[in-house]
């Protein structure tokens, strides 16, 4: 047995597991996911979000607020356009790590 098999990760503290419930929460949603894997491709904009899921702007606008909100998205302005893409590479390495593993 590797010694470091016996080491126990330490708990979260309190305020961290609710940081980790609601950011679990947020990946609760098909919409959601659906988003972000769409934004695995390139930055886009709403109205190209939109055509991608066969969506109105209006839902995927609501959607990519809470994404913000929870830094799971930033954004770019270019002139009026408002570009997304994933915040960093946590969010791509959830997403990853979450599709393999359902695929098993």
């Amino acid at each position: 047995m590797n010694p470091s098999e016996n080491v126990r990760p330490s708990l979260p503290s309190q305020e961290e597991t609710l940081a980790l419930a609601d950011l679990f929460k947020i990946f609760g949603d098909t919409t959601r996911i659906q988003i972000m894997f769409t934004l695995l491709e390139s930055e886009k904009n709403v109205g190209q979000i939109a055509d991608d899921l066969a969506m109105s702007q209006s839902a995927v606008s609501h959607q990519l607020q809470i994404l913000r909100k929870s830094k799971l998205v930033r954004t770019r302005r270019q002139g009026k356009q408002v570009f997304y893409s994933l915040a960093d590479e946590h969010v791509y390495t959830i997403l990853k790590v979450g599709r393999e593993h359902v695929d098993e």
